[in-house]
């Protein structure tokens, strides 16, 4: 009976890892799953504990960065979050200058900041060149991208 618990957990993260597709859920899944091999040969629920966290560690650390790594690397992984924004184009929405100010991202509302140059006035188009924390810096853009 116990199997069942285990591979309603593996159903459960792999449901998981459908929404994050940060492949870490899906590690934990297939952890779950050696839980539930070791139950059904009718091994002690530490045996259970033990195979599934051992399993999962393994994947988590050795299969996952291999993953990543190659996919990225083909490009069949989407950049997502934090990560797709460098390069978007945003709007500036209250005067951007070093010391902060407000842009639209895809929608979003960031806090934002250059690290030089002539502020930024609302209205105008920017360019994200990356993420610090909660804000986007951002540059001007030219008509050819290269500010």
């Amino acid at each position: 009976m116990a199997w069942m618990w285990w591979v309603g957990a593996a159903l459960l993260l792999a449901v998981l890892e459908m929404v994050s597709l940060t492949l870490v859920f899906i590690m934990l899944s297939g952890g779950a799953l050696a839980g539930a091999v070791v139950a059904v040969l009718g091994g002690p629920w530490w045996a259970q504990v033990l195979a599934a966290a051992l399993v999962a560690l393994l994947l988590l650390f050795a299969l996952r960065p291999w993953l990543l790594r190659n996919w990225r690397r083909r490009k069949t992984l989407p950049e997502t979050n934090v990560a797709a924004l460098p390069g978007k184009t945003a709007l500036v929405i209250v005067t951007v200058d070093t010391a902060g100010g407000r842009v639209k991202i895809d929608g979003q509302m960031w806090s934002a900041r250059t690290e030089g140059g002539d502020p930024l006035p609302a209205g105008a188009s920017v360019t994200v060149s990356r993420i610090q924390g909660a804000t986007a810096i951002v540059g001007p853009l030219s008509v050819s991208g290269v500010a």
